[in-house]
């Protein structure tokens, strides 16, 4: 501790005799000592108590990481740091953890439970960066703590944390791509967040893990459009490109009218074999049938793509402007394409990094949209001080919207640019010019002279190319330029770039007829240089002198056997081949083959002229702003640009219905205002009463109005009591909507109503009451199919009520301590059972519970065999009863028979050695047990919600057994009795990490209701939660040591598998109750 206010004192100070000598900033290595002292400075401020002293060790860290130096030597110091409770310190943990938790994993591992409780910490930058630093450690045995924490994070309040959810979902695909099923699930429910934030992050996270899956776009695809002017431009630019996907699968080509007019012109597209053959009747024939075809008509969702779009070439981010030109390239009509060259060009005064990718797109572009950017041609003039790279992608623009009009101009340029320094410009130069003479027919000889002038050129590469162009110029029409090619052979002596060499050769060799004084004396000096020579230029010496030899062998036939037999020994493999093929094709032998009689077909065939295209022809089949298309080859992860649909698909699939509850309410709300208007019957129907209802449970509401003064009470009760189970499956979405939204429509209906019958007050605490009641009696009524017509005709105010209301205040109320409270499910209480207590007054306090505790599935379990216990046998039970002792501990009941001949005296529990947490309330000693005669007893066991065994010994007077008792896990939670709201109030808070879901198959004998809860609340000790739907089944209850809420919910569906929901704060406790209960269910 003292060494670090000397060393805020003086940073830069002598060290003492033994300490390292630090520079002026410790944090930059300015260490003048070993090594292994490095950092020390810093390692004690973090181990200080001072934040202060932490925070700028953490700032002076962060610094050298941002300075690219390596702080990896502090990882065990910082991420001691992890649990800090200054924020600005916790901050820049995670920092520092992002960076090297992948590099120190067995460290990071260790810290796993801190980040897990970063991720409920109250500052929303916490928690987003606990779940940044969990996604950063590359183990894959921690995938399901990832898992659990991107769904918990993809359900938080905050944005920020929502989009760091989605931005965790590649890395742990990218670790385990098994998990791709819930990671759709976690991308499925992002996608239909409505926050800008999350939007860009989401999508990022569809185009990594599941690209394929284009249907869950449809019903987000227009919010996508409406939310993209606002979402922040690293987002803009991966929605974009998304989109311009999803728009090529979804929606027609708008081009395709117009390549159909565009075929027209050339042949009659629609025209027969016959049409044809008629002449000019064949045009009148396919101009009328031309408009047979159906006019393209744009989808409204394809134009607000492109409507949405367009602001955003005005993005100060060229990224941006980039993503939507080439979205309005691959989707937009041709009328409509124009729009975007005004901002690439503007893009064309950025950074020349920018500027290199802009010109590669505008070259592809150029080519097919020439008119596109003909205005703009002068923006595409070279600078002296742009980059070689980008000259020459300027000069491959100015080629390709070269055309008859502006070809003065572009020549002009090029003739400046020949005489630049740059000799790869200049070479790209000489190769734009043969292109420009290439496709204008106008400027041809033009273009080939001022070819020729450059041959006397001093630079030899310039030299070079144009000997290389000019050969290609000259196969278009050899015959009238035999002068060149007598001047490009006198080259043969001074030039001595191989490529060029060979371009003469080959040009000699071709049209030798033209030269045929010229070609011997060329062929006979390449002779004598011959094996010094590149291998390009022995290639096309070869070629020369078989051609020579079957055109003039008189004069060449020695040259040519001594120029074979030179190559018939060199050391290319392919040269020595190529002059025995040679040999044997034009030398006849007496074994010639029939080939030799055709070689002067083969090596004098006429050629067809050489085409100079752009490089950039066919790159359009890559997306435009990719970086497939950046360098022509298909990159990782690319995904491929679709072909336009023949018809169009479905435009249905992006309508997004408005929720069915919403709609209805809507209209409640305004039938509620036309109630009072109308009779008191029809006023005191409630929102789920419908045409399929009982009259008779109408007329009975209509009676029981007069003396009730709440509608919905009416209401709400006719409607759970009068309907069957089949009513309700029919009815399911209403009743649901009329429970959620019971309170509010009471009270609006209560106030004119009934002011001649009840105060206010009356009303308010009527209706609360008989909603919990009325909520209660259903389920109970579901479950013993019990007629309702008893508890139907009683009204309310009565003081006799049904005995399943009696027996749940009971339990709420009087019997049971506050933190305990026992369940007693209705599908134990047999309808005789129930009549019998109809009549009980509120004062067995005893005989309630016991008649309505489940039965533990457990049963009777040996504690000690008769044969160790030396005639003395002991079993024990749990019997799920309140402990008096201590409501924390679970009762156990032990049975103790006496088998033997002597009684055995003194039983009780010996001095228990218990795992931590754990501790037992012992029985009462029991003083003798005589032959044959039986024993209970009670002892208390808090297993501080864990399985682990007790261990204690039994004890007599004379002998000592070791016995253990282990529970089960459903026995460490007591019932808890709850609404259906409080139930998925509470469920909302358990979600994430807190919850466990499964799969089962239930056999068709546990199908019944009955049966079901029968089989879990055996299992588990839990209370029935009333559900609105006939196949969903809710349990609640809580564990008996810390009070945690355990909820489970079965979703037994009529087909398919059934799910299996357990929502915990205990995960073990969660995953262990999840595998009894299904092994309860299936079995």
């Amino acid at each position: 501790m003292s060494a670090a206010p000397a060393y805020s004192e003086d940073k830069g100070g002598s060290a003492g005799p033994g300490e390292p000598e630090y520079g002026h900033d410790p944090a930059s290595g300015g260490i003048f000592s070993s090594d292994y002292k490095r950092h020390d400075d810093l390692k004690e401020m973090l181990d200080t108590n001072k934040d202060s002293l932490k925070l700028e060790a953490m700032k002076r860290i962060v610094a050298m990481i941002a300075r690219g130096k390596n702080a990896s030597d502090l990882f065990p110091a910082v991420v001691k740091n992890v649990a800090c409770k200054n924020i600005e310190v916790k901050k820049l943990v995670y920092v520092y953890l992002v960076r090297y938790a992948e590099e120190q994993q067995d460290l990071a591992l260790l810290s796993i439970s801190t980040f897990q409780r970063g991720l409920k910490d109250p500052n929303q930058l916490i928690r987003a960066s606990a779940l940044r630093v969990l996604s950063s450690i590359r183990v894959p045995i921690i995938v399901p703590i990832m898992m659990l924490a991107i769904k918990e994070a993809a359900s938080d309040m905050s944005p920020y944390v929502r989009k760091t959810a989605a931005h965790a979902i590649p890395k742990l695909y990218s670790l385990d791509s098994d998990q791709k099923d819930q990671l759709i699930e976690v991308i499925e429910k992002l996608l239909a967040d409505k926050t800008t934030l999350v939007a860009g992050s989401v999508v990022m996270a569809f185009e990594e893990v599941c690209p394929e899956r284009i249907d869950l776009i449809h019903k987000n695809y227009r919010k996508l459009c409406n939310l993209l002017i606002d979402v922040e431009e690293w987002g803009q630019v991966v929605i974009i490109s998304m989109l311009t996907r999803y728009a090529r699968t979804q929606f027609l080509s708008p081009t395709q009218n117009e390549s159909l007019l565009e075929e027209n012109a050339e042949k009659a597209f629609y025209g027969s074999e016959e049409d044809e053959a008629k002449g000019a009747g064949s045009e009148e024939t396919a101009a009328a049938a031309l408009p047979a075809r159906k006019p393209y008509i744009m989808d409204p969702d394809h134009r607000l793509l492109l409507r949405n779009t367009k602001p955003l070439l005005q993005s100060r981010s060229a990224a941006v402007v980039m993503a939507v030109a080439q979205l309005y390239f691959h989707l937009a009509p041709k009328a409509e394409v124009g729009v975007i060259a005004k901002a690439l060009v503007r893009l064309l005064r950025s950074h020349s990094e920018v500027q290199y990718v802009v010109l590669q797109n505008v070259a592809t572009m150029s080519i097919k949209r020439r008119g596109m950017f003909e205005p703009y041609l002068k923006s595409f003039y070279i600078r002296s001080t742009d980059p070689t790279q980008i000259k020459i992608l300027k000069l491959e623009v100015l080629t390709n919207l070269a055309n008859e009009t502006n070809i003065p101009t572009v020549l002009r340029e090029f003739q400046t640019y020949i005489r630049s320094m740059d000799k790869d410009f200049v070479a790209a130069t000489i190769q734009a010019i043969g292109r420009c003479a290439t496709n204008i027919g106008r400027v041809r000889d033009t273009c080939l002279n001022g070819l020729v002038q450059l041959l006397s050129n001093r630079d030899e590469l310039v030299v070079a190319e144009s000997v290389v162009v000019i050969k290609k110029l000259l196969q278009m029409q050899p015959a009238q330029h035999g002068e060149i090619i007598k001047h490009l052979a006198k080259l043969t002596d001074n030039i001595q770039v191989p490529m060029a060499r060979a371009s003469i050769l080959w040009l000699i060799g071709e049209y030798c007829e033209h030269v045929p004084r010229i070609a011997p004396d060329v062929l006979r000096k390449m002779a004598k240089s011959f094996t010094a020579e590149e291998d390009i230029v022995k290639l096309q010496v070869i070629n020369l002198a078989a051609k020579l030899y079957l055109t003039n062998s008189k004069q060449t036939k020695l040259l040519t056997q001594y120029v074979l037999s030179l190559a018939k020994y060199d050391q290319n493999y392919d040269i020595r081949d190529r002059a025995r093929f040679t040999r044997q094709l034009i030398v006849p032998s007496e074994q010639g083959g029939a080939l030799s009689r055709h070689a002067k077909k083969l090596f004098l065939a006429p050629k067809p002229a050489p085409v100079l295209e752009s490089s950039f022809k066919d790159r359009d089949h890559f997306q435009l702003g990719s970086l497939s298309h950046l360098l022509n080859a298909k990159a990782t992860g690319y995904q491929e640009l679709p072909d336009w649909p023949e018809e169009a698909p479905d435009p249905s699939v992006r309508n997004v219905e408005v929720p069915e509850w919403t709609k209805c309410s809507n209209r409640e709300k305004r039938k509620e205002k036309e109630k009072p208007f109308y009779s008191d019957s029809e006023g005191e129907s409630g929102p789920t009463e419908s045409a399929d209802s009982d009259p008779e449970s109408e007329s009975e509401s209509d009676s029981k109005s007069s003396s009730e003064s709440g509608s919905g009470e009416s209401s709400s009760e006719s409607d759970n009591e009068d309907q069957d189970e089949d009513e309700e499956k029919g009815r399911g979405s209403e009743s649901e909507q009329s429970e959620e939204d019971g309170k509010r429509k009471t009270t609006k209906k209560k106030v004119p109503e009934g002011k001649g019958e009840a105060s206010s007050s009356d009303e308010d605490s009527d209706s609360s009451s008989s909603t919990s009641e009325s909520e209660m009696t259903s389920e109970s009524e579901e479950e013993q199919l019990e007629p309702a017509s008893w508890r139907r005709k009683t009204p309310p105010s009565s003081k006799r009520a049904p005995a399943t209301k009696e027996i749940s205040l009971l339990d709420l109320e009087d019997f049971t301590p506050p933190s305990v409270q026992p369940v007693s499910p209705p599908a134990i209480v047999s309808t005789s059972l129930a009549a019998d207590l109809e009549g009980l007054t509120l004062t067995d306090s005893t005989l309630v519970p016991s008649l309505l505790s489940p039965v533990s599935r457990v049963g009777r379990q040996e504690l000690l065999h008769r044969v160790a216990g030396e005639g003395l046998v002991v079993d024990y039970t749990f019997s799920r009863q309140p402990f008096s002792g201590d409501p924390h501990m679970v009762s156990v009941h032990i049975h103790f028979s006496n088998s033997s001949d002597t009684p055995i005296k003194g039983l009780h529990v010996g001095t228990p050695k218990l795992p931590a947490g754990i501790s037992i309330q012992e029985f009462p000693e029991i003083e003798s047990l005589a032959p044959g005669e039986t024993a209970t007893a009670v002892m208390g066991i808090n297993f501080c919600d864990s399985t682990q065994a007790a261990n204690f010994q039994l004890c007599t007077q004379t002998r000592q057994f070791y016995v253990s008792i282990q529970p089960p896990v459903g026995e460490l939670m007591a019932p808890v009795f709850m609404s259906e709201n409080e139930f998925k109030k509470e469920q909302g808070k358990l979600m994430g990490m807190n919850e466990i879901t499964e799969k089962l198959m239930l056999p068709d004998t546990c199908r019944s209701d009955h049966i079901v809860v029968q089989k879990v609340t055996a299992t588990a000790n839990l209370g029935r939660v009333p559900c609105g739907t006939s196949d969903e089944y809710r349990f609640a209850g809580r564990t008996l040591t810390s009070g945690s809420l355990v909820l489970l919910t079965l979703d037994a569906r009529p087909a398919g598998a059934a799910q299996l929901t357990v929502n915990s704060e205990k995960m073990v406790i969660g995953t262990m109750l999840v595998k009894d209960v299904i092994q309860a269910l299936t079995q």
